[in-house]
């Protein structure tokens, strides 16, 4: 892969992340359809773009993670631990299962397609709360564990099922985005103890996917976020879905 190719992966990455489009569904199509690259690898790599902008969201929360850290009996605390066991529970099965069949390009293709039309679907249902983060049950927080442990399924948004799952629970908009995006980390250093494909990949562009993925995706978050709780993209995950779908038949 040039290294120019790796910038535009980190820059995709960095910027779809905090969309509800699902950045590992883009990301992924466009290795696997304009870059010939195979769906083992692309997801090795799509592992190493989530490790950027899993960086950028520490950085971005980092008081809350050091209060987080001071007072373990906080409910921001217990909703980061029930949400990442119960989120094992669904995700750990699902990523094992997408390592050992998500071997056929034009297959895989197809698949992304249909997962980006049910998260369209899905995001038809948001609908602000008024829970802040000290109202958050436990039920709240089983079920946003298991809603990030599906979305590892590519073309599924984590960001916006788990937004979604919360919005559904009366949860405020605000305190939904900031739980979903704190809820990664745990999630993608889980993915990185688990699978060490990503350690056969070329250091020089898994490092530039890295750094460009962080970049991108600590300059544009503000912004993205705000864009996106003004935008529904429910009509642009179905399009998008039906076009990857009519796409690889065609071709």
């Amino acid at each position: 892969m040039q290294t120019i190719q790796a910038v535009l992966l980190g820059i995709i990455q960095g910027i779809t992340e905090w969309l509800p489009i699902s950045s590992q569904g883009q990301t992924l199509l466009v290795m696997m359809s304009w870059l010939d690259i195979s769906p083992e690898v692309a997801l090795s790599y799509s592992l190493i773009l989530h490790l950027g902008t899993m960086s950028a969201v520490i950085i971005k929360f980092r008081h809350e993670f050091i209060e987080m850290l001071k007072n373990l009996d906080s409910n921001l605390t217990r909703a980061m631990i029930i949400s990442t066991l119960f989120g094992g529970i669904t995700g750990l099965p699902l990523y094992l299962l997408i390592r050992e069949t998500f071997t056929g390009g034009r297959e895989a293709t197809i698949i992304i397609g249909l997962l980006l039309i049910a998260t369209g679907l899905l995001l038809r249902s948001q609908r602000s709360g008024t829970k802040d983060i000290d109202s958050i049950t436990i039920p709240d927080m089983v079920l946003l564990g298991l809603a990030q442990g599906v979305a590892i399924l590519p073309g599924i948004s984590r960001s916006g099922t788990t937004i979604t799952v919360l919005l559904m629970r009366n949860v405020r908009q605000d305190v939904s985005l900031a739980l979903s995006f704190m809820i990664s980390v745990p999630a993608v250093l889980g993915a990185v103890i688990i699978d060490h494909s990503y350690a056969a990949l070329p250091i020089g562009t898994s490092a530039t996917m890295l750094l460009a993925s962080f970049t991108a995706g600590y300059l544009t978050m503000d912004l993205l976020i705000k864009f996106a709780r003004k935008i529904n993209f429910s009509k642009f995950c179905i399009a998008m879905g039906l076009l990857t779908i009519v796409i690889t038949v065609i071709l």
